[in-house]
């Protein structure tokens, strides 16, 4: 009853329990009295029928039918208002004698095969009562009959019909009691509800009132009971609205008056921050401005030491001078790296740096850093050791250069600051579901430690965890930062825990994916099957790593601290100098003649800082001189092939003989990277020409045609983009191409660069790839000047570029030829498969390229096909977040054109004389 209103329950709990009660006593009391009725006329009936059975006895038994008639028509004429009819029946069950006609004689009588009744009998039928009484002979008036004999019975039909009417009357009597009752009842309830109602809604239309604002109204008058103390609560709720009213109406005043003096304030602030927000912006132009210059100068110096450490290595050396040489690149290129960084940190800050997601050799990736810190460790004497879970695939997928720093970071840092024992880094298989490796990468030094106090200082830019270490160690603090950042950007975490002068463990974990491509030559095991080992470590730890990582290729490992005085025959003797403690190479020379006395190959593992040793080694008969720490690589090969010669110069670098015909004009102020690039084109094209600025490029050019210009940017009296544009004047070389050549690498120089007038751009240090392929881009067969005399370039007129960039592919294929032929065989192999579900799907066939393009992705990655490599790349990003076949048919179509000019180009570098 909560939603009905007061008026509606009050009307309800009045007359609803007057009715009620009223119809449960009416329907009980017409119950008794019905009944009663009822059984009154069956005991009228009871005392006429009796009488008259033994009244009829005498005239029965003497079978006087008009005795009979007269008594029991005189009885009913008596009481012919209950009695319908009488009859006497036999004992024969015949009819004897009736008051008056009955059309339904059979009804009166017992039907036939039931005994006569000994006793009175009432039974109802509709609307009438009928009673049978037996007749008895009394002993006495007849021989024949025996005392209380039934010699026949008397039948009485009593009507109901009268009964009925009178029960109709008491129910008539009841209804109207009841009426009467609920209308006094409803009486009541209007007068309680005029009493009630009536002040409520008074009340109701007061509040109503007030909430609309008028707060000075009052209800008036005597109210009965709790209405009245209803009615003063209301007054005094009214009451202290005013007040309050009043009271907020004088804070609201008051705090626009505050309000106003604020917002002055406010404005006076806004002028300040809008002062301050110009000085910012000035200030970060400034910052970029010093970037630019920075990331110039830096590069500058870093393109004649990479460009002419490279220009050595195709010179004939020695093995030591070609693995310090090698060594020296990849400084270089690691200090590119780190410059790279610094000028990407506003992008990491920004969450803007790219990753990859290539093929790589993990344990390949791995040894490269440890193979670029490892120096570092050995000059200071420490022990640097590598340990990689055995479980963990060789082939996975991620971004090898970012792991790599991530590890060059906190390797190096833990070498900076261990002054002595050793660094172990080990790697462990966490998960793995399906395809997707968990791994965890953990870094152990034994040196200075981090107090609790410090560790809150990490992970946090240009700070470290004492101001005296940037002082003793040098560094600026900011590697940690990037390296979380790396590590958060990959989907991994990192962490470390550090005592103070008991060393540090720094930990990061990444999640990579499983790839079956062939990255690396695999290495036959059943060749090393049955051979033998003997290691000498002397440091435990180390040893037992380097067991575990050789006996997974089935030799037989026999390790020990010392090399013993007597032993049996093995097939190798591998002897690790430690890094702390290097003999003369007098005792290096006895301990390898004595290891020869019980094996024919030895093999010394030194540490990077003694490989001047090796030629003392190698000339007194030792096998092979191996770099800690050790590549089990190199060593499982060394073991599988023959005994190397000591000092056998490798043979020069095949130059290029096939020599572009075009005149080309190399264009920088200084003199290193002038030569540098003047080295490069004269491998690759017939004529090279020079200037040392750029007036001396302008008036070049002006008595000259060339049929490409390399241009510096940055030069002194006049830059770079003004002599692209002087010479663009010129009559000769209006429309020779110009490309940029850099170190400026800031986010948008290359789109400036072509808005200038530029026709390509060029980065320093240049890669020779790099700039092969922009030679042949810029060579167009169709220009009377130029006509290359390149088989791929006559064979692909169509294509206004090289797709195959074979430098590349044999780089990555570890400078095996054969393996890279394979790879690029493969690569194009798939080619049909890719074209076919391509086709199908442009057609409108419902298929999921992903895959497919996932699985293309992978082979480009080891194959030399940076333009296909970047277009999987791309079309796989896009189909990541959900992009459909339509959307993608002109990158697709791309697609198919680049698959069908790598097609047409690989017979070049496939066929023997490629």
């Amino acid at each position: 009853m909560t939603k009905y209103g007061l008026r509606a329950r009050v009307i309800t709990l009045t007359i609803a329990p007057t009715l009620i009660i009223g119809i449960l006593l009416s329907g009980y009391f017409i119950k008794n009295r019905y009944q009663e009725l009822e059984q009154q006329l069956s005991v009228a009936g009871q005392a006429i029928i009796e009488p008259l059975a033994i009244a009829s006895e005498i005239g029965l038994s003497n079978e006087s039918r008009e005795n009979v008639r007269r008594l029991i028509g005189h009885t009913h004429r008596q009481h012919s208002q209950y009695i319908r009819s009488i009859a006497v029946f036999s004992g024969q069950n015949d009819l004897f004698v009736t008051s008056n006609y009955h059309r339904n004689l059979d009804l009166m009588a017992i039907p036939e095969g039931q005994p006569l009744p000994d006793r009175l009998e009432i039974s109802r039928l509709q609307d009438t009562l009928l009673l049978r009484a037996p007749i008895r002979a009394i002993g006495g008036f007849n021989n024949n009959l025996t005392e209380d004999q039934t010699i026949g019975y008397i039948t009485m039909e009593m009507d109901l019909s009268t009964v009925k009417l009178k029960q109709y009357q008491e129910i008539i009597s009841a209804g109207v009691v009841l009426i009467l009752g609920v209308i006094l009842s409803g009486f009541f309830a209007y007068r309680l509800l005029l009493d009630v109602e009536t002040p409520i809604t008074q009340m109701i239309n007061m509040i109503d009132r007030i909430r609309r604002g008028h707060l000075d109204v009052r209800i008036e008058g005597k109210l009965l009971g709790e209405l009245d103390t209803l009615k003063n609560g209301i007054n005094a709720m009214a009451i202290s609205l005013s007040e309050y009213h009043l009271e907020m109406q004088q804070s609201i005043d008051q705090a626009t008056s505050d309000l106003r003096e604020t917002l002055e304030q406010l404005e006076i602030q806004n002028v300040e921050l809008d002062i301050a927000k110009k000085n910012a912006q000035e200030a970060a132009r400034v910052k970029s401005e010093f970037l630019a210059n920075m990331s110039h100068e830096l590069r500058t110096p870093l393109n004649g030491v990479i460009g002419f450490t490279r220009q050595m290595l195709k010179t004939q050396l020695s093995s030591s001078q070609q693995d310090y040489l090698q060594t020296i690149e990849k400084s270089a290129n690691n200090l590119l790296t780190i410059i790279n960084d610094i000028l990407d940190f506003s992008k990491l800050e920004a969450g803007k740096l790219l990753l990859e997601n290539i093929p790589f050799d993990f344990e390949e990736s791995l040894e490269e850093v440890m193979r670029l810190l490892a120096p570092m460790a050995h000059e200071k004497g420490l022990e640097l050791d590598l340990r990689i879970d055995p479980r963990i695939p060789s082939g996975v997928i991620g971004d090898p250069l970012r792991i790599q720093q991530v590890l060059t970071n906190l390797i190096g840092n833990a070498t900076k600051f261990t002054e002595r024992g050793h660094i172990r880094i080990s790697v462990e298989l966490k998960q793995q579901r399906d395809e997707q490796l968990e791994l965890q990468f953990v870094i152990r030094d034994s040196g200075i430690g981090i107090s609790e106090r410090q560790q809150a200082q990490l992970f946090q830019a240009f700070r470290q965890a004492d101001a005296s270490i940037s002082r003793r160690y040098g560094g600026t603090g900011l590697g940690l930062v990037i390296t979380q950042n790396l590590v958060k950007q990959m989907g991994g975490d990192i962490g470390f825990s550090s005592r103070l002068h008991q060393g540090s463990t720094f930990w990061f974990t990444l999640s990579l994916m499983k790839t079956d491509l062939p990255l690396v030559q695999p290495i036959d095991n059943e060749a090393l099957a049955g051979q033998s080992l003997l290691l000498v470590e002397s440091d435990i730890e180390s040893r037992q790593l380097m067991s575990e990582r050789l006996s997974q290729f089935g030799l037989s490992i026999r390790s020990v601290d010392t090399l013993p005085e007597q032993s049996d025959l093995v097939s190798c003797v591998l002897i690790c100098v430690d890094a702390s403690n290097v003999p003369s190479p007098e005792t290096l020379i006895a301990q390898a003649t004595h290891a020869e006395t019980f094996s024919d190959k030895v093999i010394f593992c030194l540490p990077t800082t003694e490989l001047a040793l090796s030629e003392h080694l190698l000339s007194s008969g030792v096998n092979a001189c191996l770099a800690k720490p050790l590549s089990v690589r190199k060593l499982v090969e060394l073991l599988q092939g023959e005994k190397q010669a000591p000092e056998v110069l490798p043979p020069a670098v095949e130059t290029h003989t096939n020599k572009l015909p075009m005149t080309v004009m190399a264009v920088d102020d200084n003199p290193a990277n002038l030569k540098l690039i003047t080295a490069l084109l004269k491998e690759r094209v017939t004529n090279v020409v020079t200037a040392h600025d750029g007036r001396h490029a302008v008036n070049r050019a002006r008595s000259q045609h060339f049929d490409l210009i390399l241009m510096d940017i940055q030069m002194p009296e006049m830059d770079g983009v003004t002599a692209c544009k002087e010479i663009r004047q010129s009559s000769l070389n209006h429309q020779t191409p110009v490309i940029a050549v850099t170190a400026h690498a800031m986010a948008g120089e290359r789109e400036r660069l072509l808005e200038e007038g530029m026709d390509d751009y060029l980065t320093k240090p240049i890669e020779e790839h790099i700039l092969e392929q922009v030679l042949h881009h810029w060579t167009h067969p169709h220009t009377g000047d130029v006509q290359p005399s390149s088989p791929l370039i006559k064979a692909n007129n169509v294509s206004s570029s090289l797709c195959i960039d074979w430098s590349l592919a044999m780089k990555q294929a570890s400078g095996k030829e054969a393996l890279a032929k394979e790879m690029l065989q493969m690569l194009v192999r798939s080619f049909d498969e890719v074209e076919e579900k391509v086709n199908h799907a442009l057609e409108g066939d419902n298929i999921a390229l992903w895959p497919i393009i996932h699985k293309l992705h992978g082979s480009c990655a080891y194959s030399g096909v940076p333009r296909l490599k970047r277009l999987c790349y791309e079309l796989e990003t896009q189909f990541k977040q959900g992009a459909d076949t339509d959307d993608l048919e002109p990158e697709l179509c791309e697609l198919l054109d680049e698959m069908n000019n790598i097609r047409e180009q690989s017979p070049h570098y496939l066929n023997d004389n490629g």
